[in-house]
């Protein structure tokens, strides 16, 4: 089996500075840099510069105008989200942490993106029912989900209620950490064991849900698209 060069410290660090942070947009540049300082470690909450690259062009690719992102941190993805719609596009963006959210708020507004940007201050699975009950029905184009991985399925399942038939739902962390293809007796830390388990069981979810398009990518720590049916 070829062994995965992409894994390999140093080519992933050429990759991000040859292609990566030269297209970095520097309010987000500034927004990455500051997390760092504010958060450490936890940082690693925000998705990595290539992923928000890809999800740019994505979003570019479908000609998105309304949006929905589920769990926001500080709001790299947010940031990257609006800057990448059009003038008149929205996302409607749903996080319990209000104060991350406002680490990252003068970026947004420095990038003047912020009239793009819906900011619901809820927990997740209140927030997105209640978009139902507000006729929002099938009008995303596009959904993010980054946030409690216990609730994947459940998030799934409205989901395919608010996004429009060929619209993409995307899942941040699908791979975790590389754990899902390791077998149960490898040595990986105990955090990473922990949810290990949820990943798989929501990967092999989506693998059979036949109302969707799906593919796992290896970007960041593995995005899976799903295409609504």
């Amino acid at each position: 089996m070829a062994k995965n060069i992409l894994k390999t410290p140093s080519l992933l660090q050429y990759i991000f500075e040859t292609s990566c942070y030269p297209k970095e947009h520097e309010q987000l540049k500034q927004l990455r840099e500051t997390t760092i300082v504010k958060y450490g470690k936890m940082s690693i909450m925000n998705v990595p510069l290539d992923e928000a690259q890809f999800i740019s062009m994505l979003l570019k690719l479908m000609n998105a105008k309304k949006t929905l992102e589920i769990g926001v941190f500080t709001g790299y993805s947010l940031l990257t989200t609006a800057l990448a719609l059009p003038s008149h596009g929205k996302v409607i963006a749903i996080d319990m942490d209000r104060e991350a959210f406002e680490i990252g708020l003068p970026f947004i507004q420095k990038a003047e993106v912020e009239h793009k940007i819906d900011f619901i201050h809820r927990d997740a699975l209140s927030a997105i029912n209640a978009l139902i009950d507000e006729k929002h029905e099938e009008s995303f184009d596009y959904a993010f989900v980054d946030a409690d991985k216990e609730n994947f399925t459940k998030y799934h399942e409205i989901l395919l209620k608010l996004v429009k038939k060929g619209g993409i739902i995307a899942y941040d962390n699908t791979l975790w950490s590389g754990s899902v293809a390791m077998s149960e007796d490898e040595e990986m830390e105990e955090a990473i064991k922990r949810k290990r388990k949820i990943a798989i069981e929501f990967n092999n979810y989506i693998a059979n849900d036949t109302r969707v398009e799906s593919t796992i990518l290896s970007v960041g720590d593995g995005v899976t698209l799903c295409r609504r049916l």
